[in-house]
């Protein structure tokens, strides 16, 4: 039996040591030797209060001094040890003393390792620590409560929010009685932080002591017990009065310049600092389509501008050179109406400050639709008289190219007929005569619609294929000095429809672009000849895309009227493009261009489909 139990005795983790009465060491095991770091032939003979600092061999001898002779007691203490190292070691040591009849006493010692326990306890006491400061210092309202409606813990930010001075008072507070104005707001948000595990900024109002209201936003989860069971919540109360007050003012401030701004036939919108609309007065009604109550605390202001302008207002605010810093001296730009409609209008503004602050933007616009319909009008009419001129000089030139140019090239047509019936089918100069019969009969087609346009006649419509006229207009101009070093590169659909058109004028537009293209690369570059469908608009859309020197932006505007040109005197009319316009005006297309100084020029036409089901390949 007495080996079975040395063997127990060997197996424990803990030190086990045997002392006589004079605390000499008689039995000590291995995990001894472990934990102090002495042999165990060392340690027997040893004298247990060796291992011990001066402070603490008088608490062993204090616990000693308990036991009388015979009294089988035990105590227990966390004291220190010195290993044979000469380091200190935290643990637990329990004594026991038994004695006999000869008066033996003998002293059983347990010795357990707690360092890593101590230094687990002091992390978490710093841990504790800095919670509980943390804890006390937010300046936010924090709170623990339970499921039944009691306060467990609260910070001094909470009973200063509340105006509570003894915390125990406020811990025995009934919360949906005597914290909550509404208690239904506490079932509400009892509901929300169950159902969701947290809540986010659950604006409620709050009875401070004094029964004053407090609007918080609360911000809480819930708190389980080892089951998961739901036990009570624990939170956040950011007290928002202030803000909720100055926003109340605000309102009223509001109010007040409405009734003032109301009668004002311009439009006049305010927004606070965030961009919501808090002012939007009938003249502004009337400008954009909206009524007050659809645009006031639900529209951003940067919604009733195109992409970017009001921002870019805001910027001019905030700068000196637009009327000084906080305010814009009226400068044109442009509103969104209800439907999407782009509104010219002009406007003033300025920023609202209080202490220095801003606060507010206030603008007042001007509807600038009528003025401008007006100046359009009287510009159309000078320009009309203007075209009116240059019509009937067309006119008169256009009479004079049909009897100067029609009767020679009615000659070159007759006498290329006759010499191409003389002439074998294999004679390889009959395709030259063919040319030159097609080319004349071309040029009369030209006099034809030239004099159409000046007489403002319409063409002869009929199903045509876009992509057919475009390469013969290529293949006429490809062997020209102008394009021998240009590359010409096709993107044409060739699923595109018929559409209806006039096949001679059409391809005479085509053709005038490419050659302003090429002169534009003077001779060198790329030519891109796109067509495609858009079935959104039931219409073929058909680029020109080069890459010459572009045109400035301000002659983009005026590229399409007749007799404009940047070409040397003698090298060029103005009409090519001024008759490209009203051709494709004719068919009911559009026109027009883009371009950039540097990066080319792409002219882009729009003709309708008419004939839907029919299909021509390029040819």
């Amino acid at each position: 039996m007495e080996g079975e139990l040395r063997t127990v005795i060997e197996m424990s983790n803990a030190g086990i040591v045997i002392l006589d009465g004079d605390y000499n060491i008689r039995f000590a095991n291995k995990s001894t030797s472990e934990l102090t770091g002495y042999q165990v032939e060392e340690f027997l003979g040893m004298n247990f209060m060796d291992i011990f600092s001066a402070e603490n061999k008088k608490v062993i001898k204090d616990m000693l001094a308990e036991h009388r002779m015979g009294e089988n007691i035990r105590s227990c203490s966390e004291l220190e040890i010195l290993t044979a190292q000469g380091n200190r070691k935290e643990t637990e040591i329990c004594i026991t003393t038994t004695g006999d009849s000869n008066g033996t006493r003998k002293i059983y010692a347990y010795l357990r390792d707690i360092s890593e326990r101590k230094r687990s306890e002091e992390k978490l006491k710093i841990t504790e620590e800095k919670y509980s400061l943390l804890f006390e210092r937010v300046q936010q309202g924090l709170f623990i409560s339970s499921r039944e409606g009691k306060f467990i813990d609260c910070n001094q930010a909470m009973l200063d929010m509340l105006g509570y001075e003894d915390k125990e008072e406020f811990l025995s507070l009934d919360i949906a009685r005597d914290v909550y104005v509404n208690p239904e707001d506490r079932r509400i948000f009892q509901d929300l932080v169950e159902r969701d595990g947290f809540v986010k900024e659950y604006e409620v109002e709050l009875k401070r002591k004094n029964g004053e209201k407090v609007t918080i936003l609360l911000t809480g989860n819930i708190k389980r017990d080892g089951e998961g069971k739901i036990v009570g919540y624990e939170g956040i109360n950011t007290d928002i009065t202030e803000r909720k007050n100055i926003e109340h003012e605000l309102r009223k401030a509001n109010d007040f310049f409405r009734n003032l701004i109301d009668s004002s036939v311009d439009g006049i919108i305010a927004a606070d600092i965030k961009g919501n609309v808090v002012i939007f007065n009938k003249g502004t009604e009337k400008l954009l389509r909206y009524k007050a109550g659809e645009v006031i605390g639900k529209l951003h202001i940067t919604g009733l501008y195109p992409p970017g302008v009001a921002k870019d207002i805001m910027r001019k605010l905030r700068s000196q050179e637009f009327g000084g810093v906080g305010r814009l001296e009226t400068t044109q730009s442009t509103l969104v109406d209800r439907d999407g409609e782009h509104i010219p209008i002009n406007i003033s503004a300025a920023i609202v400050y209080e202490d220095g602050k801003e606060i507010a933007t206030v603008g007042i616009f001007t509807d600038l639709r009528e003025k401008l319909r007006m100046e359009r009008e009287l510009q159309d009419a000078q320009l009309q008289l203007l075209q009116s001129e240059k019509m009937s000089s067309l006119g008169k030139l256009a009479a004079g190219v049909a009897h100067e140019i029609n009767n020679p090239l009615g000659g070159i047509l007759i006498y290329s007929n006759l010499l191409i019936e003389e002439m074998e089918d294999s004679d390889p100069k009959r395709e030259d005569l063919k040319r030159i019969a097609d080319e004349a009969t071309r040029c009369k087609e030209i006099v034809k619609s030239l004099l159409e346009f000046a007489r403002q006649t319409g063409p002869k419509m009929e199903p045509i294929d876009i992509n057919r006229a475009i390469n013969e207009g290529l293949f006429f101009l490809e062997n020209q000095a102008a394009f021998l070093n240009i590359e010409i590169i096709k993107k044409l659909d060739l699923t595109l429809p018929l559409i209806e058109g006039n096949s001679s004028q059409l391809k005479q537009v085509f053709m005038n672009i490419m050659v302003n293209a090429a002169e534009a690369m003077e001779g060198r570059g790329a030519l891109t000849v796109t067509t495609a469908l858009q079935p959104e608009n039931n219409s073929v859309l058909i680029e020109f895309s080069d890459t010459g020197k572009g045109i400035p932006p301000e002659y983009i505007s005026k590229i399409f009227d007749p007799f404009f040109t940047t070409k040397e005197v003698g090298k060029g009319t103005g009409l090519g493009l001024s008759l490209s316009y009203g051709v494709i005006e004719q068919h009911k297309g559009k026109i027009d261009v883009k371009s950039e100084v540097g990066g080319g020029t792409c002219f882009v036409i729009e003709l309708p489909m008419v004939h839907k089901g029919t299909v021509l390949g390029a040819k």
